[in-house]
């Protein structure tokens, strides 16, 4: 194959938020040596300077990709979230600029399954008081309030990946498992489907939430919602933050509507580790709280390191966007002895008929071709014969309608 139709060393990737050395490695390994990257976010005006002439970003959680900020990102060509969420970015405009994003939607289900069962245990043995007691010098050594997982109910409000890897775990723990979710899902094991959420929260000792943010799941544990939990209960939120109205969980625990919660995810996070933490759950004496944890082991970071890094550099070196959340996904192998044109336009009729009529008037022989679509935009990459005109992309991105275009080697 001929080099890519810029020099690797040249291209600048940026990445934010203590990302796993495993994805710099693959960049390196790949040739791409221009790497700039932080342990921190960025606050907006720092990003929005950082990322002028980037052309690869890599984030986490805290960082926040708005349309202003991509108004200012003249060459970047792919975002990845090196994380299961993508609403951190917007993922809209993204895809109107021609920008890619991908992320990692399965390395650290099992770090966050883990983590809600050990935290059901750490809940139902009442262990952080005991615990705190103990740092203070009290020896709270009693069964009272104290109770096994085995034979109590968990109810999990989403089941999708680490919602069904939650309901194993607790299920070989002896708990009786149910579910809620608003898709009909095929039930593991001896796991039970609810028909409403009230009718979940009712019946469950345990309520744990694996939702994705979308305005659906805005506050879907409320004021309205949380009466329907047993007085007796425990929740557990480590899905995203804005899932939760932290002043009614407040309210509900202050008057003792349930036991007791385990939070880990909040609705304002700190940037990065410097910065100071405040919840209106704090110096609760029956409320766990974690920093965002809940997929932090090193396993699933280096995973998801790896996943990330090499899907970006799928796209960098092929043109695959497989695995990215706003584009058309196409999987693409390296095509030797050819050009490698990229096409991305607004979906309307008669695009790929003037691609096509471009290379046929200039006499270009197309040896494969692939297109995909979404309701937006098209996606459209041609391998061509070795000669063409000097001028065609200068032609192709002259079609009405071409949001970027260019020869990929």
């Amino acid at each position: 194959m001929d080099e890519l139709s810029y020099a690797k060393n040249k291209l600048k990737i940026v990445l934010l938020e203590n990302i796993h050395p495993k994805a710099v490695k693959v960049f390196h390994d790949n040739g791409f040596t221009r790497l700039e990257h932080s342990t921190s976010a960025l606050s907006h005006s720092e990003l929005i300077q950082c990322l002028h002439d980037a052309h690869i970003l890599g984030i986490r959680s805290g960082t926040h990709v708005t349309q202003e900020v991509l108004a200012h990102c003249t060459k970047l060509m792919a975002i990845g979230c090196f994380c299961i969420g993508t609403n951190q970015v917007d993922l809209q405009n993204s895809m109107l600029k021609g920008i890619p994003v991908f992320n990692d939607p399965h390395s650290n289900t099992r770090s966050v399954a883990e983590m809600v069962i050990g935290l059901c245990i750490v809940l139902m043995r009442n262990l952080f008081n005991k615990n705190a007691a103990a740092h203070a010098g009290q020896w709270k050594k009693h069964s009272s309030g104290a109770h096994e997982l085995r034979g109590k109910s968990l109810g999990i409000v989403g089941y999708g990946r680490i919602g069904t890897q939650v309901a194993i775990l607790a299920e070989a723990m002896g708990m009786q498992v149910f579910y809620y979710d608003i898709e009909q899902k095929l039930s593991l094991g001896n796991v039970k489907s609810m028909p409403s959420l009230q009718a979940l929260l009712s019946m469950a000792d345990i309520v744990t939430l694996h939702v994705p943010e979308t305005p659906a799941t805005r506050n879907l544990i409320n004021a309205e919602n949380l009466p329907f939990l047993k007085k007796s209960a425990y929740l557990i939120n480590t899905s995203r933050g804005k899932v939760v109205d932290i002043e009614a969980l407040a309210q509900a625990l202050r008057h003792k509507v349930l036991q007791g919660a385990a939070i880990d995810v909040f609705q304002q996070e700190p940037a990065d580790v410097h910065k100071p933490f405040s919840s209106v759950l704090q110096n609760m004496e029956n409320v766990i709280l974690t920093p965002h944890i809940g997929g932090a082991t090193e396993e699933a970071q280096e995973s998801i390191a790896l996943s990330v890094s090499q899907k970006l550099v799928h796209f960098i070196n092929r043109g695959s966007t497989e695995g990215a959340t706003n584009f058309p996904a196409i999987c693409l192998a390296p095509n030797e002895n050819t050009h490698r044109i990229l096409h991305v336009h607004h979906n309307i009729p008669g695009i790929l008929y003037q691609i096509n009529k471009i290379l046929s008037d200039q006499n270009i022989n197309i040896l494969v071709q692939y297109l995909k679509t979404n309701q937006e935009v098209g996606y459209v990459v041609f391998d061509l014969e070795k000669k063409h005109d000097d001028h065609l992309l200068a032609s192709l991105k002259a079609i009405q309608g071409t949001i970027r275009a260019r020869i990929l080697y």
